[in-house]
């Protein structure tokens, strides 16, 4: 690829961030059906290496330790997490995942991967129904008449690896001081393991929220939210990049654009960390850009925001 052609293939990812569409990463698990996941997780496909160290005591589904670029990331075999056959790496030619997850480093076993898909956010369908509320199951979308499911690996890491969800007592005391029951935070985000986090930090907190899984909902909440002085009853609002129908960069530029909603403080709370979508966020207007799963983060910001909100109601 020549300097040209780089700059043009980063060019069309950077646009497709801006205009409510992802590319997505067809791969095969043991079932033989197409999974999807954003390209933006994705730092590197490389062939099951031989070299695989075993972790005492880890999940099954961690089939060991690989290395990568001399450090070791742990090897999860995604359809085996799922109740499928494993995937026989160690007599077949299998493939590794390397994602970036919330400043994480992990490697996802799949059988093989596939194409790359370009999608607009509006084709991603959020499936609904009982049989869908506990599962990994986020999203689905249809490719040349095929279904692609996308994963809510958010709730799959923090099956399998845990993730800290507690907040330093030193930013709970400075919450309880602050936080005042007319303080409202909207948060959305489409995963249901993401969702459950946000509500254990806000908890914490004693600080009043509202959690939705989609922006669109989001979005009729705070036009709802406006009072008779133009301002609104939420204090700041959270939300995720990677959602159907309309994802959190439109969500951003929405809200910013909309001179009735344009000052209420929005933070991009992603899995997507890398800096190239800390750099889309503050671009399309965003105020600040926090990894997922960084409790201490999120209370920071909560009460920098809370403080600046007593400091207006005096």
């Amino acid at each position: 690829m020549t300097q040209d052609q780089l700059f043009a293939e980063v060019d069309k990812r950077a646009n497709l961030a801006m205009s409510n569409e992802v590319e997505m990463l067809t791969f095969y698990l043991m079932d033989q059906q197409l999974y999807g996941l954003n390209v933006f997780k994705i730092i590197e496909i490389l062939e099951t290496p031989k070299g695989i160290s075993r972790i005492p005591r880890s999940h099954p589904t961690i089939k060991g330790e690989i290395d990568f670029r001399g450090h070791p990331i742990n090897l999860i075999d995604l359809g085996e997490y799922l109740g499928m056959e494993p995937v026989d790496y160690k007599h077949a030619i299998s493939y590794v995942l390397v994602c970036e997850y919330s400043t994480t480093i992990q490697g996802f076993l799949v059988a093989r991967p596939n194409v790359l898909v370009t999608k607009s956010w509006d084709e991603i369908i959020k499936p609904v129904g009982a049989v869908y509320e506990s599962s990994c199951l986020t999203a689905i979308t249809y490719h040349e008449g095929r279904p692609i499911q996308m994963l809510d690996v958010e709730k799959v890491l923090n099956d399998i690896v845990g993730i800290d969800i507690k907040i330093s007592k030193e930013l709970i005391e400075r919450g309880q001081q602050v936080v005042r029951k007319e303080h409202h935070i909207l948060a959305v985000d489409d995963s249901k393991a993401a969702c459950h986090l946000i509500q254990a930090v806000l908890n914490q907190m004693g600080i009043r929220h509202t959690v939705v899984d989609e922006a669109p909902k989001a979005l009729e909440l705070l036009e709802q939210s406006i009072n008779k002085e133009g301002k609104s009853s939420y204090t700041m609002v959270f939300t995720d990049i990677e959602m159907p129908i309309m994802d959190g960069f439109t969500f951003t530029r929405m809200v910013k654009n909309n001179p009735r909603l344009a000052n209420i403080y929005v933070a991009i709370n992603s899995s997507l960390s890398n800096r190239s979508n800390e750099d889309k966020a503050h671009q399309i207007g965003a105020d600040d850009f926090i990894p997922k799963f960084t409790p201490d983060n999120m209370a920071k910001i909560v009460i920098e925001q809370v403080e600046k909100a007593n400091q207006r109601l005096r």
